[in-house]
């Protein structure tokens, strides 16, 4: 559904991407993260069309980004997505819907609104809360019932109630068939609903994969092993000793200790790093890209 080779753009002399290349396939949540001038928002960007890249190419839904025939099969969120505030979700929506010159569309603006739980239709814009107006933006991008969705932080700034009820939204969207490329810097939100991840830093592309696969390439498990009696690396807590170690079979050298020592394990815990504890490592390890200062 989108193909990225070599994506480039630069800006005189400031390279704000660097050879990004990735897959996304039909159906799937796909994130883009990073830290602030990453490079995720100009990647967006390029791949709706908005700005035109350097060198590299992309292509979504079978069109080249480029391709004016591709917006008709996208729907694109930006972070910042003011809208006119003296329309109603009704009016401002049949606006879009004419421009994408889309059949029965009073129809499909009532139901994009009810999946997204919005009531206050005749309401002013300039009126609505700003979890009420980001959903009125969400419901814009769909209005021509697009197969690709491209959503920038389509969370931001926004109370954790509606927040979540986006996320949950999002995965919907995907369920129901549809691609998404995703951005958040809310890492747990990204974590919960992408299907796979890639990471950037200074323009280029620094990891790539599953949770899963990223962990186990760039994370590391550790067990914590609570016993009665201490051992070498242990760590008094309340009333045990606590020895954190990194293999099974330093567990298994940990409980020859105790019970060599007259005491016993009382509990195992597995900790595994989070996205978000990766994505630092990442982001502190990743090298400058040429014309950044």
């Amino acid at each position: 559904m989108i193909e990225v080779e070599y994506l480039r753009k630069e800006y005189g002399g400031f390279t704000a991407v660097e050879g990004s290349s990735f897959s996304v396939s039909d159906g799937e949540v796909f994130g883009i993260i990073g830290p602030n001038g990453a490079g995720k928002t100009t990647t967006l960007k390029m791949l709706s069309g908005l700005i035109e890249p350097t060198a590299g190419s992309a292509r979504v839904a079978g069109y080249d980004a480029q391709d004016p025939e591709m917006r008709t099969r996208l729907g694109f969120l930006p972070e910042e997505s003011p809208l006119y505030e003296d329309m109603t979700p009704l009016s401002y929506l049949s606006f879009f819907a004419d421009l994408y010159d889309v059949p029965t569309a009073t129809e499909r603006i009532h139901q994009t609104l009810d999946r997204l739980e919005l009531d206050h239709r005749a309401r002013r814009l300039g009126d609505m809360s700003k979890g009420m107006r980001r959903k009125v933006a969400i419901a814009r991008s769909l209005v021509n019932d697009p197969d690709v969705l491209i959503y920038d932080e389509p969370a931001s700034g926004l109370d954790p109630l509606t927040t979540n009820y986006i996320i949950e939204f999002t995965r919907e969207l995907s369920d129901s068939g549809k691609t998404v490329v995703f951005s958040a810097h809310n890492l747990f939100h990204v974590e919960s609903i992408c299907d796979r991840i890639v990471v950037m830093n200074n323009g280029r592309i620094v990891a790539g994969g599953s949770v899963e696969d990223l962990r186990e390439e760039y994370g590391r498990t550790e067990y914590h092993v609570s016993t009665t009696v201490e051992v070498a690396d242990a760590v008094r807590e309340n009333g045990t000793y606590r020895r954190v170690v990194g293999s099974m079979d330093a567990v298994a050298e940990t409980r020859e200790l105790v019970e060599a020592s007259g005491g016993s394990v009382v509990d195992i815990e597995t900790h595994t790093p989070s996205l978000e504890d990766i994505f630092l490592d990442l982001a502190t390890d990743a090298p400058d890209v040429e014309g950044r200062p």
